[in-house]
């Protein structure tokens, strides 16, 4: 099985770059990178040191439910270019371990899914997860703070 890790939608993030409001209602807090640790979710590359950057609450399910977790996210504050879907490891995931966990077609937590995962590991864990018809998709989470990274998928 092929999986494909999922960026966020360019015009949801065309949107917030824009000004709009993110999860909260609330205008995207702008800030410089430093360079370390301030992962895009459009293009899945870092924010480069001295390069803008938004800070948003995003809620990635379709609509509020009691699994609907809404958190923190990094976007470019610049338009940059929506990374493709594919089978290759985000650059943007540089951290040791994340948290990769299986949603239902219900958009609910599949318990017993999530795992905190080495980083080498995730394409693994992912294709092993999809291979259960219960589970719809996947997230992967920072094992730190529970932050949105991305979402897999069956290719």
């Amino acid at each position: 099985m092929s999986i494909q890790f999922k960026a966020l939608p360019t015009e949801a993030v065309r949107a917030l770059q824009r000004g709009g409001p993110d999860a909260y209602g609330l205008t995207p807090e702008h800030r410089i990178s430093d360079g370390d640790g301030v992962p895009c979710r459009h293009c899945l590359k870092n924010v480069a040191e001295g390069e803008g950057y938004l800070i948003v609450a995003y809620r990635p399910f379709p609509e509020l439910q009691p699994y609907a977790e809404t958190g923190p996210i990094f976007l470019h504050a610049d338009e940059c270019e929506r990374a493709a879907d594919g089978e290759a490891l985000p650059e943007m995931l540089a951290s040791s371990d994340y948290i990769v966990r299986g949603y239902g077609k219900d958009d609910r937590i599949v318990y017993g899914s999530g795992a905190v995962t080495p980083t080498g590991d995730i394409a693994a864990r992912a294709t092993t997860l999809l291979e259960r018809d219960d589970i719809a998709y996947i997230h992967d989470r920072s094992a730190r703070n529970n932050c949105y990274q991305c979402r897999i998928e069956r290719a």
